[in-house]
């Protein structure tokens, strides 16, 4: 990509104008980690984190963070979130978050797989802080992305 969208002809930051675009189906996949102490996964597992489902409670901050991506990224597009699925998954070192967000409209819904993710992944470590100082978020990236003019793109492993 040899032009940045987001600049006008002078430099300056601007919002990209998607009116003559006409809706499609997109989709996007984002995922995060967050690295836990082996004794925080055993509460984990064992349903014994004292503030409460934390898988719960990160699959609902993720899913509401999708909705509300335009709020928080100010060129972002404010597009009808149609779908949103936050899985996460308990492994032997932490928590495995996967984010898929569907739209039928006429941007993408990277930023709001990417957003679902981050904020799930944040939701984890607020309900695990107390027991575990040490919990980070070890990555959070795009995974794949579907529809719209570039169509589809997949991370190499």
């Amino acid at each position: 990509m040899t032009e940045f969208t987001h600049l006008d002809a002078s430099g300056a930051a601007r919002m990209v104008d998607v009116t003559a675009k006409t809706p499609t189906v997109r989709a996007a996949t984002a995922s995060a980690f967050v690295a836990c102490a082996p004794a925080t996964v055993a509460a984990l597992r064992d349903g014994a984190v004292p503030k409460g489902d934390v898988l719960a409670v990160a699959r609902i901050a993720g899913i509401a963070a999708a909705k509300k991506t335009p709020e928080l990224l100010p060129l972002a597009h404010v597009i009808g979130v149609h779908g949103a699925s936050v899985d996460l998954e308990i492994v032997d070192d932490g928590v495995a978050i996967t984010a898929t967000v569907r739209t039928a409209d006429r941007t993408g819904v990277e930023m709001e797989a990417l957003t679902s993710a981050s904020v799930a992944a944040l939701a984890v470590i607020d309900m695990v802080k107390g027991r575990d100082r040490g919990a980070h978020i070890a990555h959070v990236r795009l995974e794949r992305k579907e529809g719209g003019r570039s169509g589809t793109w997949t991370r190499d492993a």
